[in-house]
């Protein structure tokens, strides 16, 4: 049975229903083999319930096939004994994230730096890197940097995926910019997630590029989640390409012990070194994996739950994974080829200027403005810190120089 065949392992009850059953007034029974063997009505439906619920279960387990009791994690493995903290009852369904897409180009307009002619890359398989970003301070700088990375990496299409409900223009106009192939879109974090702590960030926009991938029908390519404040060796670019089903390759800067990877004996993987493990069977970091995507093509029901911490195990499981299938990259799993780099992020300030000062004047109000649109600066005539101006080491009111 393929993988588009997930079904819930267990009936599930609402607390309500536990409620009936707790609170069933006790009913006296006819003595019928005395005081001891007499049973009551509600163990009986008791017994007859967990009765049901063993069967169900043990009837999923045979007929399930070995790839998808893999998948779910209900055995078939030789790792399967391990327990994993109720993660292996996750239902996965299909994707219906809410997307709108703001603007797209297919057009590669780059000035590429290597010495090859364009035309030499068009057999190349295309990178699908998948950014998913929302607003702060720090959010077009971010970009900014990481386009300059990907200007130099030809067959690439870039999916911005941007945590709000209205698209960005002004990030709709430096994506053009930058002549790399992309699609920008929007698709915002459910509300209800928004005050949990975590919360699972990024979940939302990684959904919607996988939604576009399937609405595309893509399944010549490869698949890479890529944040915009991590730092990429081009060399990983190189690597990733070659992914025929998954690769998996070390991510330096992560958490106690600096690192997160593949544990590689004899050009195979068979562990993984993470500091963090809590019962995840893929303990990796988003950007140390590429995905074929023809290969995940396979799994109609591919998917990545609102799960802090566990996104990447259970988007590995929504494929199937298996150990003897990924392919370990960066020579063997020796160098580390991305860093997961942190711009530490502080609160957007505010300036206090009159509007009237804000004319053609200077060069500050189009700064300003550009600076607003970007989400680095507010503006305003009453709220922050007043705007002052230095002449000769001295500080002055702005009031002054502009008049």
């Amino acid at each position: 049975m393929s993988s588009a065949h997930y079904q819930a392992l267990e009936p599930q009850t609402s607390d309500e229903d536990h409620e009936d059953i707790e609170r069933q007034p006790h009913r006296s029974v006819p003595y019928t083999m005395g005081r001891k063997g007499s049973v009551s009505a509600g163990r009986r439906r008791c017994l007859l319930l967990a009765g049901a619920v063993i069967f169900i279960v043990a009837f999923c387990y045979l007929t399930f096939s070995m790839d998808t009791r893999l998948a779910l994690g209900l055995g078939g493995g030789s790792d399967d004994s391990d327990e994993h903290h109720g993660l292996d009852s996750i239902n996965f369904r299909p994707l219906n994230e809410t997307l709108h897409i703001c603007s797209e180009s297919y057009e590669d307009r780059r000035l590429f730096m290597q010495d090859k002619p364009r035309s030499e890359y068009e057999k190349l398989p295309v990178i699908y890197f998948v950014t998913p970003t929302y607003p702060r301070r720090e959010q077009i700088p971010e970009l900014t940097r990481l386009a300059h990375t990907l200007l130099h990496v030809p067959r690439l299409h870039w999916l911005v995926a941007d945590d709000q409900e209205n698209c960005n223009t002004y990030l709709d106009t430096l994506l053009n910019r930058f002549g790399i192939p992309f699609t920008h879109m929007v698709s915002p974090m459910p509300s209800k997630f928004r005050n949990e702590k975590p919360a699972p960030r990024g979940v939302a926009n990684r959904r919607a590029a996988l939604q576009w991938l399937k609405t595309h029908n893509l399944t010549n390519g490869v698949l890479y989640f890529g944040d915009d404040d991590n730092t990429y060796d081009l060399r990983l670019f190189s690597e990733i390409r070659k992914t025929q089903i998954v690769s998996m390759f070390p991510v330096g800067l992560i958490a106690d012990y600096g690192i997160s990877g593949p544990v590689v004996r004899k050009g195979k993987v068979v562990a993984f070194l993470d500091s963090w493990i809590a019962g995840r069977r893929w303990p990796v970091d988003m950007a140390g994996f590429a995905v074929n995507l023809e290969y995940m093509a396979k799994y109609p029901y591919v998917n990545m739950p609102y799960k802090p911490g566990y996104e990447e195990d259970l988007f590995l499981r929504s494929i199937g994974l298996r150990m003897d299938l990924i392919e370990p990259r960066g020579n063997n799993c020796t160098e580390v080829l991305v860093w997961h780099t942190q711009t530490k992020s502080k609160k957007i300030g505010t300036l206090r200027m009159e509007s009237k000062y804000m004319d053609d004047r200077s060069n500050l109000g189009a700064l300003l403005h550009n600076l607003k649109t970007m989400g680095v600066a507010l503006i305003s005539e009453d709220e922050g810190r007043t705007a002052l101006i230095s002449k000769n080491g001295k500080e002055k009111p702005h009031s002054l120089i502009l008049s």
